[in-house]
């Protein structure tokens, strides 16, 4: 992860940044930061997300690909998830023409934000990112339910929103994961680390 050197951006001009690269960023206090490459495995693991939730119903248009979700911070700081799973008030806050998929401050909360590890050390930016920040982050915000799905570390972990933070249970192999959002996933650990294969 690299650190862009900068003046501190508003939303609105993260939101319109164009750099004339392909690079994928998150905006933390108002300072772009890059986000590295995704692994294969986290790119299928996402798809494979979005096919299981499209099977149980939940329409398309609730299902967000690279949407960005704006979360309070000193300065101002919009997160990336891997995929977001929309309530239908955050899918409707997309309807007023906006050219820009960012959920502010102001707008209704998705059901649940969906973060895959990128692999790394506990004291790697993508470790210290994942597990520590943006739980408080999203929590925060009032978010129900976070997923951290770790390829590198073999378990998902499902964070539900109790008193202003996530607790999380661990499963693992072939445990059958357990989430408030959705009581009649049918769906294991196994199956959503190998992306379904």
């Amino acid at each position: 992860m690299t650190f862009v050197p900068q003046k501190r951006m508003s939303l609105e001009e993260f939101l319109t940044y164009d750099d004339g690269t392909d690079r994928r960023y998150e905006l933390v206090d108002g300072v772009l930061v890059e986000m590295g490459a995704e692994s294969p495995i986290n790119s299928w693991i996402a798809g494979f997300m979005f096919g299981v939730f499209l099977r149980m119903g939940i329409p398309s248009y609730r299902l967000g690909f690279k949407h960005l979700i704006q979360v309070n911070s000193p300065y101002v700081t919009a997160r990336d998830p891997d995929l977001i799973v929309h309530s239908e008030d955050s899918a409707a806050a997309f309807d007023d023409g906006r050219k820009e998929a960012c959920l502010k401050l102001n707008e209704p909360n998705p059901l649940i934000a969906i973060e895959i590890v990128s692999p790394g050390s506990e004291s790697s930016d993508n470790y210290q990112r994942d597990y520590k920040r943006k739980p408080v982050e999203y929590a925060d915000r009032g978010i129900p339910e976070m997923w951290l799905i770790d390829p590198e570390r073999g378990w998902v972990k499902i964070g539900t929103l109790v008193d202003g933070e996530y607790q999380f249970q661990d499963f693992t192999g072939e445990s059958a994961i357990v989430s408030l959002c959705f009581p009649c996933l049918s769906l294991t650990a196994a199956q959503v680390l190998k992306a379904g294969r």
